[in-house]
């Protein structure tokens, strides 16, 4: 049982040798999700919808099948993964993963109607096929890179989120109180002001809303200068982190060893 597992797991795992089976299975995977956007996309065309809809059922319920299995062993396996050893709690610890989690939400919405779940959400329980492109961030290394990167800089980016909602907080108060009196309507509350600090701070600037008052004018544009540099800081940080795991990533790949004799080279 245990060789069987660990057989299934090292099959699962993105793989590191070429034309190898797991090589195979992840190139078939990569490859279905593909399929299951463009068939995603094909669909909301209602000729194409009309013409193929047995065609798109069938490809549906092979695609959830495959997945379904997938996720069934990866689930099963996940007592070979050291974060994951612990027989029964390490499978359950598993199942709230990440990845585990886009997994399920992949194929969350074709049983739910299964189980009796109200048909009228069904539209909306659609838009989770759209989980189906994230699975395949376990493939390619460049999605491996991003991921590493947010990761590292979780913190930073953490605290410019929460600098930029106080600032949108202010601002939005601020011009409030010194439109309302001559734009009643276009700003009569806070909530609705933000759509306006919204738009301003991230320099959309789309224009159905906008002050009038002389203060209002200069209190704008101070506010639409302070956003150029507001959302620079993110990008700033994830240029930062790129370097840094781009670099360590290198560093660690420097020295290659040979298949033949063993050698570090």
């Amino acid at each position: 049982m245990k060789n069987t597992k660990q057989t299934i797991s090292y099959l699962l795992s993105p793989s590191k040798k070429t034309f190898d089976l797991s090589w195979y299975i992840d190139t078939f995977i990569i490859s279905l999700i593909a399929l299951n956007i463009i068939a995603i996309i094909l669909e909301s065309v209602k000729p194409i919808r009309l013409a193929y809809s047995s065609q798109f059922q069938f490809f549906e319920v092979f695609s959830i099948s495959i997945f379904t299995i997938e996720y069934l062993l990866r689930v099963w396996s996940a007592n070979q993964l050291p974060k994951y050893k612990k027989t029964f709690w390490g499978n359950i610890k598993y199942m709230f993963s990440t990845m585990a989690l886009i997994d399920i939400m992949a194929i969350l919405p074709f049983y739910l109607p299964i189980i009796g779940i109200d048909l009228r959400f069904l539209r909306i329980l659609r838009l989770f096929r759209l989980f189906r492109i994230l699975k395949i961030t376990r493939y390619i290394k460049a999605m491996r890179l991003i991921k590493k990167v947010f990761s590292r800089k979780k913190e930073e980016l953490t605290i410019t989120l929460i600098f930029t909602f106080f600032l949108l907080l202010i601002t939005s108060t601020v011009m409030y109180y010194v439109e309302n009196g001559v734009q009643p309507e276009n700003f009569s509350s806070i909530p609705k002001t933000m759509w306006w600090g919204i738009a301003t701070l991230t320099t959309v600037g789309y224009g159905d809303v906008f002050p009038i008052t002389a203060i209002g004018k200069l209190l704008g544009g101070i506010i639409a200068i302070l956003g150029i540099g507001l959302f620079a800081l993110p990008a700033g940080i994830l240029a930062s982190g790129f370097s840094e795991v781009i670099s360590h990533t290198k560093e660690n790949n420097k020295y290659d060893i040979c298949p033949c004799c063993g050698k570090i080279h």
